[in-house]
């Protein structure tokens, strides 16, 4: 009971403020520097593709995904018209077969997750065999981080149920749920009060980069 009020929580503000939080993406530069990681990836990230936390659809638009899952309905009418092909769900309880995907995406949605193993364990279970996991998390410990911890601290409503990690820790989860990393990218070298231009990522873990994206395949 105590996951599903968590993602309950952190689902109403998103869903209150769907439209606020799309209109965010529109002209951000911070989005497109995610975005470009993302394109980044050395790892091929084949169809069909599944984002958990999908959202208004932003980022599944950008990277073709086919699929999305959110627990918050009024985003997904966004998504929608982005024609991504989305189901209001939990990530503890994907509505999808076994092995029905070749990627599924988790992106700044780890955070909101009270126990993010069931929701692995689920990822994991929807994957096909050579499948792939894309995780991309704010990392704690960077100016980034920090940055967000400061606004949840003092409130703010997209960032009250948000807990931030760094990607040894996360990488420790992921083995954990028989997953094995094999792909790790940094971005978000600026700093918070210094974006200023359009940035690239770079290959491994980057000391004080605020954006880390972890790619994983199943340890089967």
């Amino acid at each position: 009971m105590r996951n599903e009020t968590s993602w309950r929580k952190a689902a109403q503000v998103f869903d209150e403020r769907a439209a606020e939080y799309d209109a965010w993406f529109e002209n951000s530069l911070l989005f497109a520097i995610e975005c470009a990681a993302l394109h980044e990836l050395t790892t091929p990230l084949l169809g069909p593709k599944l984002e958990v936390g999908v959202g208004p659809g932003r980022f599944a638009e950008a990277l073709g995904v086919e699929f999305g899952v959110d627990p918050a309905l009024t985003p997904l009418v966004f998504a929608r018209k982005r024609g991504v092909q989305v189901s209001q769900a939990v990530g503890e309880a994907l509505p999808y077969a076994e092995q029905s995907m070749r990627t599924v995406l988790l992106l700044f949605t780890f955070c909101f997750l009270a126990d993010p193993r069931p929701v692995l364990l689920e990822c994991r279970r929807v994957l096909k065999p050579g499948g792939h996991l894309v995780l991309g998390i704010i990392v704690a410990d960077s100016p980034w981080g920090r940055m967000l911890q400061q606004k949840k601290e003092a409130g703010h409503p997209f960032y009250h149920q948000a807990r931030f990690y760094d990607p040894a820790e996360v990488e420790q989860c992921l083995v954990g749920c028989g997953f094995a990393v094999e792909e790790r990218r940094s971005s978000l070298i600026q700093p918070p009060e210094a974006l200023r231009e359009m940035e690239h990522s770079q290959a491994g873990l980057v000391s004080q980069a605020g954006f880390a994206i972890l790619v994983a395949g199943s340890a089967r």
